[in-house]
């Protein structure tokens, strides 16, 4: 019986097994592959064997016993005659000098079956009938050696006689090579190297993967898991989000966790940064403003990324005039703000690039900007720069509510998501949640559904303004119930 540490170790590796299926799968496919040609292309090889019996000459019977157990102590030199490049070329000699003699001496084999005067000579060769011919001149050509060395020179006849036992025989079935042996040696190689990939991978990859993954870094909630789908991610937000489909479903999933973030404010703002650009940052800010509007909720979109602002061309919206022109009171916010289409999100864009982008973001008047932003609505999201190679995001996150921190599956790695978390509790700033983005729709998918299908959205299917209001208190009353039993 295996004991509790020994089940959870092969459940790790069937789950890893399960995770990296394509690196088993296609590891075994090339070494099963490999293993197929070298088969078909090995040259095929036919063996002849002839087998000698070794015998002592005795005057009688008493000295039978004694001259079987010199014979049987001589055997092991008997059977190295057959490898002297002198035997194999007087084979070569009888045959008719076809090979040389050092390529047939490489040909033969010997065995000496245990405590016997038995010598099997094996010839190896690629046409069966020549190696039934080498075999037999082989066995001619060693027992006339055999005699030889064992002829004294006043004598005219051998202290021993040799004779064959077996006689070679044309085998046309190959020894070499053998198909089911390769094959299922490949097979299993195939499969045990791919298990060792797939398991070497697991524990050298550091990246974001999982909840489990993030849990090793920070303690901080898990509110989403955005399915991987560059369909919908190119598609108008309000259009995209009511299709019923999972991308749309774990934005709603989003939308809904975040009602229990700061649920003490009726007015929420936050900032939504990446460890690094590339991790779909803005396009989660988008989507999730479009979402929360969608549940009746005021919602304004602002581009705090003063650097490389995505927007204005994300949105299609007017990029000149934004939150640096409110900053440096070239216009009003009303002014600057446009509708976002029939969602009603209100977007603030970027407006000029300045050359002093952190300066601007620690200014009285972004300050002021903040405050304006969140006494007009119930939710501002602000899309920041990432935060490792600027300290943009984590300057505004002293001055909102939280920040929303985006990583990319499979590629944010535990290193850069620590580092990023570092980076905003070094200033006093707090991250309210992380959110695992561009998630394969498997993975994703049992965060939640459980079976369930996707539905159409139908007119007022989205929760009002007023129930989300209403949720987010019962679950902070909720929560403080459960902190006062927690006390007591």
């Amino acid at each position: 019986m295996r004991s509790d540490g020994e089940s959870v170790e092969l459940k790790d590796y069937w789950l890893t097994i399960r995770r990296r299926w394509v690196v088993v799968l296609l590891t075994f496919l090339i070494v099963l592959g490999a293993a197929t040609a070298y088969t078909a292309l090995s040259t095929r090889l036919y063996a002849s064997n002839v087998k000698l019996y070794v015998a002592t000459q005795t005057p009688d019977v008493a000295t039978a016993a004694s001259a079987g157990q010199f014979a049987s102590q001589q055997m092991a030199s008997y059977a190295e005659i057959a490898g002297y490049t002198s035997t194999a070329q007087a084979v070569s000699d009888v045959t008719g000098g076809s090979l040389p003699a050092e390529d047939l001496a490489e040909q033969v084999e010997t065995a000496v079956s245990p405590d016997t005067v038995n010598l099997t000579i094996t010839v190896t060769d690629t046409d069966p009938v020549e190696a039934q011919a080498l075999a037999a001149a082989y066995g001619t050509v060693v027992s006339d050696r055999i005699e030889g060395f064992n002829t004294p020179t006043e004598r005219t006849t051998s202290f021993v006689t040799v004779s064959v036992a077996d006689a070679a025989e044309v085998d046309t079935v190959p020894v070499s090579p053998q198909p089911l042996r390769n094959l299922g040696l490949g097979a299993v190689i195939g499969l045990l190297l791919g298990i060792g990939i797939a398991v070497m991978r697991d524990l050298l990859d550091t990246s974001v993967s999982s909840a489990e993954d993030v849990q090793q870094v920070t303690d901080a909630p898990i509110l989403g898991h955005i399915i991987s789908d560059g369909a919908a991610a190119r598609k108008e937000p309000q259009a995209a989000l009511r299709e019923p489909t999972p991308w749309s479903e774990a934005f709603r999933v989003l939308r809904t966790n975040m009602q229990f973030v700061e649920v003490d404010h009726d007015k929420r703002m936050f900032v939504v940064s990446s460890p690094l650009p590339g991790e779909g940052k803005s396009t989660t800010t988008v989507n999730l403003a479009v979402t929360l509007a969608m549940a009746g909720q005021k919602v304004a979109l602002v581009d705090c990324d003063l650097r490389r602002p995505m927007l204005a061309t994300r949105l299609d919206v007017d990029g000149g005039v934004g939150t640096t022109s409110v900053l440096i009171g070239q216009v009003k916010l009303d002014d600057a703000l446009q509708t976002l289409d029939d969602s009603g999100v209100q977007v603030l864009a970027s407006g000029p690039i300045p050359p002093n982008p952190s300066e601007l973001l620690q200014s009285q008047a972004m300050g002021e900007l903040i405050a304006d932003l969140r006494e007009r609505f119930d939710v501002v999201l602000l899309d920041a720069p990432p935060l490792l190679p600027v300290t943009d995001s984590a300057i505004l996150a002293t001055q909102v509510d939280g920040l929303l921190l985006v990583t990319r599956h499979g590629k944010t790695t535990r290193d850069q998501l620590d580092h990023a978390l570092e980076r905003v509790s070094a200033v006093g700033g707090k991250v309210v949640g992380v959110v695992i983005n561009m998630a394969p729709s498997k993975t994703a998918g049992r965060s939640y559904g459980y079976g369930y299908g996707y539905g159409p959205l139908e007119p007022g299917h989205e929760p009002s303004r007023r129930e989300a209001r209403k949720e987010r208190k019962t679950a902070a009353r909720a929560a403080s119930s459960r902190g006062k039993r927690t006390k007591v």
